[in-house]
């Protein structure tokens, strides 16, 4: 290994050259997720999992999954590209490593479906340690053809909950992706993008400027090694990640058949709540979401809903929205019943009032008393009535 690779794995992250080397040959040798692999690290450990890979001590499996790629050790090159543009290659070995998040990939929903393989390790950009970006955090995904609407959402949530210190989690890509990130970023708050390609890789092209934003202040997160391109079926591997990272899944936008919708069902799987931003029943875009709250995700009208969903017990309870205060607000039942009885064009006395309201004549005065200290009620030549609206100004 060179000088510089051997700086960055030593004194970087501490972790032995030998063990970031075979885990970065992992990561190529086999397209992840790869439930064979996991399992091979899992007996050997990494070091001598590569050396198995690369020996072809191997069942029949695995074999055929690594057979086109493990001649070709490209693990001190990746990792000297990923110190080129301010990368590293985080692992389990490493204390940065979202441990607790991960956890999810463990659980027997997960371990039942090959698709949720842990991953090997994570090409990491960024100065700040994802362990603490994911610790709070929520995934905010939906549509990259989104509305003027649900970009206005999910950069409001985003906002909101980075303001409120909790991690965003998102894809970069157009749409409800880049909202969450920018309202993140508005207000100096934390944010991770998850990537389908290298990390060394701004895709789409037009967002580099916000990658190196988020760069910047949080982190860029990708399995795919420096200079891998994205490919239709490496963004729903990551969509993985994005679920796994968070503490829960929000939808803010999402069509019929997003892929926002299997980002929620893996959330769903690993054990995170799902929650969706509703909209309008005449939107395209909002469909995705209502078929999920109707299949049992959490309906949020407010970053502070998600707030409440996945914060502290107790401690992160959503207020009350601000209701507007009715002059009649606070009448007892027999008043509010008098002051109905009261005319608006006219003017009554006491027993018509009593007939009106069906109440006794002693209970119509006293709350007619009421009604005028709280200028509800007027008293003219005898007879009771509204007093006039004010005027506008």
């Amino acid at each position: 290994m060179s000088a510089v690779t051997t700086d960055l794995a030593a004194g970087h992250t501490g972790v032995p050259d030998e063990v970031l080397k075979a885990r970065a040959y992992l990561l190529r040798v086999a397209e992840p997720p790869c439930r064979e692999v996991v399992d091979l690290v899992r007996q050997y450990g990494p070091v001598e999992a590569a050396d198995r890979i690369r020996h072809g001590v191997l069942s029949d499996p695995l074999s055929k999954k690594v057979q086109a790629r493990r001649a070709h050790d490209r693990a001190e090159a990746d990792l000297e590209a990923a110190h080129a543009v301010g990368a590293r290659l985080l692992v389990p070995e490493d204390p940065e490593w979202p441990a607790w998040p991960f956890t999810a990939f463990g659980t027997r929903g997960a371990l039942a479906k090959p698709e949720l393989a842990p991953p090997v390790a994570v090409w990491v950009r960024g100065a700040r340690s994802l362990s603490e970006l994911c610790e709070p955090a929520v995934s905010i995904v939906g549509s990259r053809a989104a509305t003027g609407y649900g970009t206005h959402a999910a950069a409001e949530f985003g906002s909101v909950l980075a303001a409120a210190g909790v991690g965003v989690i998102s894809g970069a890509a157009f749409g409800i992706d880049a909202a969450a990130h920018r309202g993140a970023l508005a207000v100096g708050g934390p944010t991770v993008a998850v990537l389908a390609c290298g990390p060394d890789r701004a895709y789409p092209a037009a967002h580099e400027s916000l990658l190196e934003r988020i760069a910047a202040s949080g982190a860029i997160v990708s399995e795919y090694p420096p200079g891998a391109v994205p490919a239709r079926h490496r963004f729903l591997v990551r969509n993985r990640l994005l679920a796994a990272m968070g503490g829960g899944c929000v939808v803010v936008e999402a069509g019929a058949r997003s892929g926002s919708q299997r980002t929620a069902s893996d959330a769903r799987t690993l054990g995170r709540p799902v929650m969706a931003v509703p909209g309008p029943v005449t939107s395209a875009m909002s469909v995705g979401c209502h078929e999920l709250v109707r299949a049992g995700a959490e309906l949020v009208g407010r970053p502070e809903h998600v707030l409440e969903t996945v914060g502290r017990l107790g401690v992160d309870l959503a207020a009350a929205p601000a209701r507007p205060r009715r002059p009649t607000d606070g009448l007892d039942p027999d008043a509010a019943v008098v002051h109905d009885a009261l005319p608006t064009r006219a003017a009554w006395p006491v027993d018509r009032l009593t007939e009106e309201s069906g109440l006794p004549a002693e209970i119509v005065r006293a709350s007619l008393v009421d009604l005028e200290e709280r200028g509800l009620a007027e008293y003219v030549h005898g007879l009771w009535q509204r007093p006039a609206p004010s005027p506008r100004r």
